[in-house]
């Protein structure tokens, strides 16, 4: 019965103890993914965008949250960046941070650095030149035939997509006009049934970064750029193959016009 007594004390000091874990700590330990459980690490990091909507690996969640920052001109070409000052800004642990960036320099957005980080690398004119081009040649001929074989709910249901990013246009939210206009575009291929065009595109849109998206919320024009994704919408449920091709062909000269002169 003694015994009884002493098991029954130890039992309640270790459920009375702050640092016993409980069923909700535990169930939140488990939806942490490895590479953020470092000691150093904060007990909840913050939502990571996922750009296109394709990405679920916290590493890749990672890359797309400083796929957004460069993009968005908050990380800026020439400088250098180490993981563990990424992490800290991003809250998160630096080791996915290192992997992310590593995921990058693999697609030519960043150098590595040794022994100091990360140089975010620039995009030359004739570079932006090259990758509009490409561009061109794949994603005006594909939406123009969507005009004629999409869909129409599918073509709707991306109407949304295409609210949000008038929207973030309207608000100044560089972040979420990214994510939304990537979502919006290559959603919009995808409907050609060619995923591989789809991984193409999604690549030279992350070489070509839009530059100037901060000079251009502030001045207004950003958001005449971002009505034209319903404009697109509209003329391709109206089946008007014409005015598909001169809105998308408006739009992507966008990346060498109106961004490519509000570069810093």
């Amino acid at each position: 019965m003694a015994a009884d007594r002493r098991t029954n004390s130890r039992t309640s000091e270790v459920s009375a103890s702050p640092n016993a874990p409980t069923a909700s700590t535990a169930s939140a330990a488990s939806a942490v993914p490895a590479t953020s459980a470092a000691p150093s690490a904060p007990a909840a990091a913050p939502a990571l965008p996922v750009l296109g909507g394709r990405r679920s690996s916290y590493r890749e969640r990672v890359a797309d949250a400083l796929r957004a920052a460069l993009i968005a001109g908050e990380l800026r070409p020439g400088e250098v960046y180490s993981a563990p000052t990424l992490a800290a800004r991003f809250g998160v642990s630096a080791t996915p941070v290192r992997e992310a960036m590593l995921d990058l320099a693999k697609e030519g957005v960043v150098a590595a650095v040794p022994n100091k980080g990360f140089r975010v690398t620039d995009v030359s004119d004739r570079q932006l030149d090259e990758y509009t081009h490409v561009r061109a040649l794949i994603e005006i001929p594909t939406v123009a035939a969507l005009a004629t074989s999409a869909d129409p709910v599918s073509l709707e249901a991306l109407r949304p997509a295409a609210r949000e990013i008038v929207a973030a246009a309207v608000a100044g939210d560089l972040i979420a006009y990214v994510e939304a206009d990537t979502r919006f575009h290559l959603g919009l291929l995808a409907l050609a049934g060619n995923a591989h065009l789809v991984e193409v595109v999604r690549g030279l849109r992350g070489r070509a970064r839009l530059y100037g998206l901060t000079a251009l919320s502030a001045s207004g024009r950003l958001l005449a750029s971002a009505e034209e994704h319903l404009e697109l919408l509209d003329a391709l449920l109206a089946r008007d193959e014409r005015a598909v091709r001169e809105v998308m062909t408006r739009h992507l000269g966008h990346v060498r016009g109106l961004w490519a002169s509000a570069r810093p």
